[in-house]
């Protein structure tokens, strides 16, 4: 992830001191491309992720703490990765300075970690609810997830303090400046090493196995195949429901449709760890061959599809919750639908103010006066509107 290499780098993704990929206009342009298109799609869409959590109340559960965990996390690989390379590539040369080098590079290792260790805390959220229900009524609980993201941010940004002291900027022999590395790259082999176990296999061991034990409850079990025979029925009672037909059913429903969302939960969450696992492959393939191996294998196009596969990894999760989830899908949609309706509203009470504002203009003039009918003698005094009438006629008017 890295935006360029002042020495002898095992992963020097950034191709500013290659003179032939420098010369290639159309690299240049399929890579700030691809990159931009990527890097606008996750931005947006972590930040819908984020919103729709914070704003609405039924959003707020223990999983999707985790995945707001994951989104800020993907934002940061976004923002500290795709965008400095779009800049790099356009340049040609580093201008964020040697604070830029160090804090850019800390953001991205501090955004790849958390996102590793999120998905983590998820899969064993998931593992806890499903297979130990009586105990995730204890464990399972927002609380308790704000507490774990709390601590897993913490040690990951201490972790990833190691970086300020290995980066460092230095001018090439094209007066160019870089963003690299600072000893050799044989120091890095260890670091690059725990990086791969903690932060990829393990999380990927973590999750096969406790999704494997997820999908035997969920899937093989009597209790499954029970749900899955009454989904049926419980659709008819449903709609008997609301018909009025069958008030009492309610209850006798609950079960199976609980076991359908954990299915449903389940599923998304599955193909979030599995994606994980591909588009991270390359890079971190490449990261480890390039460590043990002599003469680095630095391909300019198989470079930026690795560097396409991690951004996108970052971008793509939101698309997974709006096509796997409906809470997601009404919440996203719900959230667009609130803008507009904002933006109309805001409209609307402008010209509804202007109209009211004439309109008593023209009801207190002379002609109001003139027009107004006297008293006659022996009839009762025209009663005067109360306070409570006058404030609500105020109130609608203004509306």
């Amino acid at each position: 992830m890295e935006n360029g290499s002042k020495f002898d780098s095992p992963t020097n993704i950034s191709l500013a001191n290659n003179d032939i990929v420098f010369s290639m206009i159309e690299y240049k342009a399929i890579s700030v491309f691809l990159v931009l298109v990527t890097c606008v799609i996750g931005i947006v869409g972590n930040v819908m992720v984020v919103l729709v959590v914070f704003t609405t109340r039924d959003m707020r559960t223990p999983t999707n703490c985790y995945l707001v965990s994951l989104a800020v996390a993907d934002l940061m690989v976004l923002v500290a990765a795709g965008l400095p390379n779009i800049s790099d590539s356009l340049a040609g040369t580093w201008i964020y300075g040697h604070a830029g080098c160090l804090g850019i590079t800390y953001f991205q290792y501090l955004g790849i970690n958390v996102s590793s260790c999120s998905i983590t805390a998820f899969t064993v959220e998931r593992y806890i609810a499903i297979c130990h229900p009586m105990r995730a009524q204890t464990i399972c609980t927002v609380s308790r997830a704000k507490r774990i993201i709390a601590v897993v941010w913490i040690f990951t940004s201490i972790y990833c303090m190691l970086w300020f002291f290995l980066v460092d900027i230095n001018v090439n022999e094209r007066q160019q400046v870089e963003c690299g590395y600072k000893v050799s790259r044989n120091l890095y082999l260890p670091i690059y090493l725990v990086d791969f176990a903690v932060f990829y296999v393990t999380p990927l061991f973590v999750a096969t196995v406790l999704y494997g034990l997820i999908g035997r409850v969920l899937f093989l079990s009597p209790l499954s195949q029970q749900a899955d025979n009454g989904t049926e029925r419980w659709r008819e009672r449903s709609t008997k429901e609301k018909r009025g037909s069958n008030p009492g059913s309610s209850k006798m429903s609950n079960r199976p449709r609980s076991v359908s969302s954990r299915k449903q939960v389940t599923k998304m969450l599955a193909v979030v760890v599995i994606l994980f696992a591909l588009l991270w492959m390359p890079y971190r393939t490449l990261v480890l061959v390039n460590s043990f191996v002599e003469n680095p294998y630095l391909d300019p196009w198989f470079i930026l599809f690795c560097r396409i596969c991690v951004y996108a990894n970052s971008a793509i999760n939101p698309v997974i919750y709006n096509l796997m989830s409906q809470k997601f899908r009404k919440a996203f949609k719900k959230l667009c639908k609130c803008r507009a309706e904002e933006t109309q509203r805001h409209g609307t009470f402008q010209t509804a103010t202007s109209y009211s504002m004439v309109r008593d203009a023209a009801s207190t003039g002379p002609a109001a006066e003139e027009k107004k009918p006297s008293p006659q003698k022996g009839s009762e005094p025209p009663q005067q509107p109360s306070k409570g009438a006058q404030e609500k006629e105020l109130y609608f008017s203004v509306l």
